[in-house]
């Protein structure tokens, strides 16, 4: 039996997808090459993660922060996305992926807004993995629309301002009802979290990776995952 064998994943994984621009620009590619790239790595890791057990899968796929980016850009990663949605929703009953979208999709075009409520819908009862697309999404937008959010229900008389709870605050959050990820992975070599579930990751394991995320494999995920295992999460106890 290996290592990897007698090791449990963690129940929920996150990853900062990170590294495609520069891995183009070592080749002398575009840099919608290198995202066309990393969106092979994530198929190859979630297909991975699958197949380990792993409950929920987190990836930051587009932040509030990566509109200042080139039009082109953006656009080749927008279709990128849609192209991956469509493929998803052929195939999700044959795989088994429920898949949920964090983030203000709001200012995403008509048919990819559209593409993420058909997946959410159609895919909500399937239980093999839990996909978490990080779309348009900040971690501390997410906060500023929950507060809004349970500011509003105050005004309308649910609640009061002294019944907030880390608790109550957690189900006006984007990732209400899924667990905490246990550990962070963030590929690429940078060791910043770059506004990426900052609720949610306040006592998760990070491990970052000097791998560009294109070149991220299932022997990257294995080590992240031994990583994890040799930690001591006191929570901060003793």
């Amino acid at each position: 039996m290996s290592q990897m064998e007698k090791l449990a994943p963690p129940r929920h994984i996150a990853i900062i997808m990170d590294g495609n621009g520069r891995w183009a620009k070592k080749r002398g590619l575009p840099r919608t090459a290198g995202h066309k790239a990393g969106a092979e790595s994530f198929r190859r890791i979630a297909n991975y993660c699958r197949t380990l057990g792993v409950e929920y899968l987190t990836v930051y796929a587009f932040s509030t922060e990566n509109w200042r980016r080139s039009e082109e850009e953006v656009g080749g990663i927008m279709k990128l996305l849609a192209a991956y949605l469509k493929e998803a929703l052929r195939d999700m009953y044959k795989n088994n992926v429920c898949f949920r979208f964090f983030g203000d999709l709001s200012r995403l075009s008509p048919e990819l807004q559209k593409l993420c409520r058909q997946a959410e819908e159609e895919s909500a009862g399937l239980s093999e993995v839990q996909v978490n697309f990080c779309l348009n999404y900040g971690g501390r937008d997410e906060i500023v629309r929950a507060a809004r959010a349970y500011a509003a229900d105050v005004a309308a008389g649910k609640y009061s301002a002294e019944d907030l709870s880390e608790g109550l605050f957690a189900c006006y959050l984007d990732s209400a009802g899924v667990p905490d990820p246990e550990l962070v992975i963030r590929p690429s070599g940078e060791l910043r979290t770059s506004n990426f579930l900052p609720w949610q990751t306040v006592y998760s394991e990070f491990v970052y990776m000097n791998v560009l995320w294109p070149d991220f494999g299932p022997e990257d995920l294995d080590s992240a995952i031994e990583e994890y295992h040799r930690r001591n999460r006191r929570f901060g106890g003793v």
